[in-house]
Order: structure tokens, then C-alpha cells, then sequence
């Protein structure tokens, strides 16, 4: 753990021990707990440093005219469903 997350350990910490004492929200905050740690992480996230490449990446593809274009919303309805 690096010291940037101390406080927020810190916040996390007072906030329980206030929950604490009260059942009813230890029990929702205990289910609530087991969800978030049974999530699955999300593919699509990426760092800024991910999106900046691809964003290049593509650019570069469409400068190479490497790109689908389509004069209508019709035909890129049927690009869209045949993938």
C-alpha cells in the first residue's frame, strides 16, 4: 500500500467503526462488501496512456485510409448487425 492511500484507510476506517455500531448496517455494508469484491473487472477500462495509443493507432489507420464509411444509417445498421 503506498502512503497515498493512508487517508483514505484512514477515512474507510472511522466510517466502519461508525457503521459498526448499528447491526442493520454492519449487515448491509458486509453484503455490500462481498458484491464489490466479487466484481469481475470491467476489459473496456483502460489508463489514459491505453486510450492515447489507440486513439493513435486509429489515426493513423484512418490518415492510411484504413477506415469503413457509409453514406447512410441503413448501411451502417447492416455493417454493425453483421459483426
Amino acid at each position: 500500500m503506498d502512503t497515498s492511500s493512508f487517508p483514505l484507510s484512514t477515512d474507510f476506517l472511522r466510517d466502519l467503526g461508525i457503521i459498526a455500531q448499528d447491526e442493520s448496517r454492519m449487515r448491509r455494508a458486509i453484503r455490500y462488501i462481498k458484491r464489490l469484491a466479487a466484481e469481475k473487472p470491467d476489459p473496456t477500462l483502460m489508463s489514459k496512456e491505453e486510450f492515447s495509443a489507440k486513439l493513435e493507432r486509429s489515426e493513423e489507420q484512418y490518415r492510411q485510409g484504413k477506415y469503413k464509411a457509409f453514406t447512410n444509417i441503413e448501411d451502417l445498421d447492416q455493417y454493425i448487425r453483421s459483426l
